[in-house]
């Protein structure tokens, strides 16, 4: 029965990490939040269909995923000293799209690093307290 559940839950798990993600600043939720969810999604495909298929869903190495978000939230955080700001001041990108005004900034690049980070970190934890 869990083995069922996992296979619905973990895409609404990761659907749900994602708009926890996007909601950012403005609301509650952000790359922390968003990421710890994600981990749950891939910590129930572990339970579910063991430690193979979970690392076979990330993709990617769960170290260098960490790696990689923690580069990303370092490199937002110094681009606004690299414009002639404070560290770590939001930077704002907006422009017109066929579908209307998009705008992209740090604190959005950040918490993506933040994301990656925190999923990277709890699967690689999560591997490691799972053993062989």
């Amino acid at each position: 029965m869990f083995v069922v559940a996992a296979r619905f839950l973990s895409p609404l798990f990761l659907l749900i990490s994602v708009l926890l993600l996007m909601r950012g600043h403005n609301e509650p939720g952000g790359g922390f939040a968003g990421g710890l969810v994600a981990a749950a999604a891939l910590a129930m495909q572990m339970m579910a269909f063991g430690k193979q298929e979970m690392l076979r869903a990330l993709r990617v190495d769960p170290r260098a995923l960490a790696g990689f978000g923690l580069v990303v939230s370092l490199f937002s955080a110094f681009l606004s000293p690299l414009a002639g700001k404070p560290f770590f001041t939001g930077l704002w990108w907006v422009w017109e799209s066929p579908l209307g005004i998009a705008k992209l900034g740090t604190p959005m690049l950040f918490d993506l690093g933040v994301y990656l980070l925190v999923i990277g970190i709890s699967v690689s934890l999560i591997d490691d307290l799972e053993g062989e």
